[in-house]
């Protein structure tokens, strides 16, 4: 099977991948507002405040990928606007919610 070919995205084992983001935190409404330097670009609504915009990010992304929150685990970035998101999902799933998001 070919690979999805994001760049935002790579697998990590047969059912989990990593996604690289760049947050934004403090915007007027949560979503997602395209690609950045190799990065998906999500902007929170939520402040960069006692751990905050980590929370709702991960929220946000459970939501967007139908999967518990529990499946989610914030690799690296916790203090920073770059960060890693293990997601316990195939590759080609999450590919296919970027198709959907990025591509309408």
């Amino acid at each position: 099977m070919a690979a999805p070919g994001w760049p935002c995205l790579r697998a990590a084992g047969a059912e989990l991948c990593v996604l690289d983001l760049s947050v934004q935190p403090g915007a007027k409404h949560t979503g997602v507002d395209g690609l950045h330097d190799g990065a998906l670009r999500v902007r929170l609504a939520a402040p960069p405040v006692d751990g905050k915009a980590n929370s709702q990010l991960l929220a946000w992304l459970a939501t967007e990928l139908r999967c518990p929150k529990r499946d989610l685990v914030l690799l690296r970035g916790e203090a920073s606007r770059r960060k890693q998101v293990q997601v316990a999902l195939p590759e080609l799933a999450v590919a296919t919610w970027l198709d959907r998001v990025l591509c309408p």
